[in-house]
């Protein structure tokens, strides 16, 4: 063991002998998600660094700490990349926050999430032991898939300390097409394209404008854009667009922050991708083929909330609102005891993030 987990270690069991709490940190980047952790700093920066990368085996394996820039510019160097575009909330973005909190880009609707790259985990838990699950290959799980379990955990369960991902090539082409559709529309749109054989990787709706990227090989590309139709749009003003919309700096992100600021609630719905058009007040932003959708509103939590069960989804308070009323959709009585039975077997002192994924736990 070397001296940056040794030192975590010693934390960790020091905090459960004395009965006090870590609040587990790396770039601290999405300090603004979730609820509010009790307890001390718990800094990962120091456990960073690529632990090996198998270019033909399509494997990347890297320490918590590890700058998620650092990552990609190690898989672009070898035309790869996390097909799952992880938001990059600022330059201090680790790979360990990454995995924890579980979020996913544009292209998560065609790619899949996070947890469908993880391959293998290393994990410190509450009792101040290092757990290994996984491996470096894809049929690698017996039993009970804990590796991919801590994606999206935001750290109730332990500390991740090392991550074994699975990566892709770039795609040999992308083109981004315009429209000009109300959300029902482009929502109707969305489905109908989504059940063609086309190459569809990403999509956002916004302010009466659909974005649709294509991506794959040159030939398909090319053909779905002519089949389509459309305006198509230069390819650097299409990567600007699509990394800011990942990184949520782009014109609808900078418009909610200040909304946010002023009081207001920028909220992430899931919901079935054929449901209509929510009767909301706000600002609404529609992605992955209608399956996600922000709203920046005023109105009250449980509106919200009402409006996304009534259409077959739930919403999480993204950013601002009352974080200690709680920030996710309540769990059904089922979904709450294994909650509470994952958090007994691994952190049965409640030393790590108490509060942040489910108040009380």
């Amino acid at each position: 063991m070397d001296q940056a987990l040794a030192r975590l270690v010693d934390q960790v069991r020091t905090a459960r002998s004395q009965g006090t709490a870590l609040d587990i940190r790396g770039g601290g980047t999405k300090a603004f998600y979730g609820g509010v952790p009790a307890g001390e700093p718990l800094d990962l920066r120091e456990l960073a660094g690529v632990s090996s990368h198998e270019p033909s085996e399509l494997v990347v394996t890297a320490r918590a700490g590890t700058p998620l820039a650092e990552l990609e510019a190690v898989l672009a160097d070898q035309g790869q990349c996390l097909p799952f575009e992880p938001p990059r909330f600022g330059a201090d973005s680790t790979v360990g926050g990454m995995v924890a909190a579980g979020l996913a880009g544009p292209a998560r609707a065609a790619a899949g999430g996070v947890r469908d790259y993880v391959l293998g985990a290393t994990m410190l838990n509450g009792r101040g032991e290092v757990l290994t699950f996984g491996g470096q290959v894809m049929k690698n799980v017996a039993g009970y898939d804990v590796s991919r379990l801590l994606a999206g955990s935001l750290g109730v369960l332990g500390v991740i300390c090392e991550v074994s991902l699975k990566v892709l090539p770039r795609p040999p082409a992308t083109a981004t097409l315009r429209f000009e559709l109300d959300q029902a529309q482009a929502i109707g749109r969305l489905n109908e394209w989504g059940g063609q054989p086309l190459p569809l990787n990403a999509s956002a709706w916004w302010r009466g404008t659909l974005a649709l990227r294509l991506s794959g090989a040159a030939a398909a590309v090319h053909a779905a854009a002519e089949q389509l139709g459309g305006e198509a749009v230069d390819p650097a003003l299409a990567d600007a667009f699509w990394n800011g919309l990942r990184d949520q700096r782009d014109e609808f992100f900078a418009a909610a922050r200040a909304a946010v600021d002023a009081g207001a609630t920028l909220w992430r719905l899931s919901l079935p991708p054929t449901a209509p058009p929510l009767a909301l007040a706000g600002d609404p932003l529609v992605e992955w083929g209608g399956a996600q959708r922000w709203l920046v509103t005023d109105s009250p939590a449980d509106t919200v909330r009402g409006a996304a069960a009534a259409a077959g989804g739930h919403a999480t308070m993204f950013r601002g609102g009352d974080r200690a009323g709680g920030v996710f959709a309540p769990l059904s009585p089922a979904l709450a005891r294994i909650h509470r039975e994952l958090k007994a077997a691994f952190d049965p002192d409640r030393v790590f993030n108490r509060g942040r994924l489910v108040p009380g736990l």
